[in-house]
């Protein structure tokens, strides 16, 4: 798979946002099939210059939510990835905005 199949987009929330200064670990969405080598190959390749000391990844479970009483609608489950970097190293995640 190509880098841009795996990584998919970044998460921006209150936590990650935090995980991001104190810990430099960074929060993706990353396809469904891609393991932890091709999420740190896939990181290393999109921003050159970065080291990538570790991966965590969890699969988020689909929802289930009910809109009116016969009808109901379901958010299909994705994958988490959680990339710690090597000290010193920084990703600009909204280069030009």
């Amino acid at each position: 798979m190509h880098w841009r199949e795996i990584i998919r987009r970044p998460v921006v929330t209150e936590k990650s946002n935090y995980l991001a200064d104190l810990q430099n670990q960074y929060t993706f969405v990353v396809d469904s099939r891609a393991n932890k080598l091709q999420i740190k190959q896939a990181i290393e390749l999109a921003w050159s210059g970065v080291t990538v000391d570790k991966v965590r990844v969890a699969n988020m479970p689909a929802k289930r939510s009910r809109r009116w009483r016969s009808i109901s609608t379901r958010k299909s489950g994705w994958k988490k990835a959680i990339v710690t970097l090597a000290p010193g190293d920084q990703i600009d995640l909204f280069e030009g905005v």
